[in-house]
């Protein structure tokens, strides 16, 4: 039984907590009272109310521990990382920020640290799976489509935000990058739309987002993208917010007041968006992974399909991501994945044990990734 530390109590954060709960002794750290209070009843669980912006704090906090998960908003996961990194700890993260996280890599070496980023569901598992097929066969084209959404189709939006919707509101803006006959591509997020059926959902909406991250830098694969699901007509009304300026991160002045446009459609948006005990809700992933395996063309498929699970109160999208990270936690603490340094999941996913951990600890869960191969 480990000690560990998980920075956040989000939804995906709790999930991630109650999780390793199970077999760990674990502290849980947010400065929200309510998202805390949502963990009271779990035995093996500690909580502390602390804001977590601050670096020295969060050295303070992970000291005693074994094993730290970063699981804080976006724009505050880079900083953790550093101030973790910085304390020595090994750290699975899933705060998907936006800054380039080999930047980390060489203080991540001299401190003897393993630091696994990007440990959800995609950028997460479509980058393990990514990984374990570009070790093994000639990747010619890598395609991955994700969403999470609502059953309840609800106007205007038809969409609840699974996690921050700053973040959310990040891949609408943030421009998008693809690999294309070996050269980066950089379109504006939202382009390209296409329509996608899937069977058992129906007609969803593909648009181009930033999902690549990492792989960009470590996959030489000629034709490489993710396209971010949503139901049709959603991306419509978020390119009228965007053209009226909704989504400016300049800073304007309204009363008095200095404010950012993407932050008050932030929090404009929270009550409309915002995932209800009583919302149902799934996870959908397409990963196409086609080249020469043994002299033979073939392209190999990954679909997933999650549900919320009502009876423990987690989300799809908490429990594709958080069991990812759960899994990857395993696997750091039994030693068998100890590369020092950052490593996204795709260096996890060489490693043909890892990488079936990883799938078996999840399909344990509930969460399957079904494979086909054509």
């Amino acid at each position: 039984m480990s000690n560990i530390i998980v920075l956040g109590a989000g939804m995906v954060g709790r999930t991630i907590a109650k999780d390793l709960s199970k077999v760990h002794n674990v502290t849980s750290v947010d400065v929200s009272d309510s998202n805390l209070n949502l963990l009271a009843k779990f035995p093996n669980i500690k909580t502390i109310k602390s804001n977590l912006n601050n670096p020295d704090t969060v050295k303070y906090l992970v000291k005693d521990y074994d094993i730290v998960i970063g699981a804080v908003p976006g724009f505050m996961g880079f900083k953790t990382l550093k101030a973790v990194i910085e304390a020595g700890k090994n750290i699975v993260d899933i705060s998907f920020f936006p800054e380039d996280c080999f930047e980390l890599d060489d203080l991540a070496k001299a401190n003897n640290v393993t630091a696994i980023v990007d440990c959800g569901v995609a950028p997460g598992m479509s980058n393990l799976i990514l990984g374990y097929y570009n070790k093994r066969m000639t990747v010619s084209d890598f395609l991955c489509y994700v969403g999470g959404l609502p059953f309840e189709r609800k106007l205007y939006f038809q969409y609840k935000a699974p996690f921050s919707p700053i973040d959310v509101l990040e891949e609408y803006t943030r421009e998008a990058r693809y690999v294309e006959n070996g050269h980066l591509v950089i379109k504006p997020a939202l382009s390209d739309a296409e329509i996608i059926n899937f069977e058992g959902i129906g007609s969803l909406e593909a648009f181009n987002t930033d999902g690549l991250r990492s792989l960009i830098k470590t996959m030489n694969i000629p034709n490489m993208k993710e396209k971010t699901l949503r139901y049709p007509g959603h991306i419509d009304l978020i390119k009228a917010l965007k053209s009226a300026g909704f989504m400016s991160e300049e800073v304007i002045e309204m009363n008095n007041q200095s404010i950012k446009p993407i932050d008050f459609t932030a929090q404009i948006l929270f009550k409309d968006w915002k995932l209800e005990p009583s919302d149902d809700e799934f996870t959908v992933m397409k990963i196409e992974i086609s080249g020469v395996l043994n002299d033979k063309k073939q392209t190999i498929t990954y679909n997933l399909f999650d549900r919320k699970d009502f009876q423990n109160d987690d989300s799809s999208m908490s429990r594709t991501t958080g069991f990812a990270c759960t899994a990857a936690v395993e696997l750091v603490l039994s030693g068998k994945f100890n590369r020092k340094g950052v490593s996204p999941p795709e260096f996890i996913g060489e490693d043909e044990d890892c990488f079936n951990f990883m799938l078996d600890y999840q399909a344990e869960r509930g969460v399957k990734y079904i494979k086909s191969v054509m």
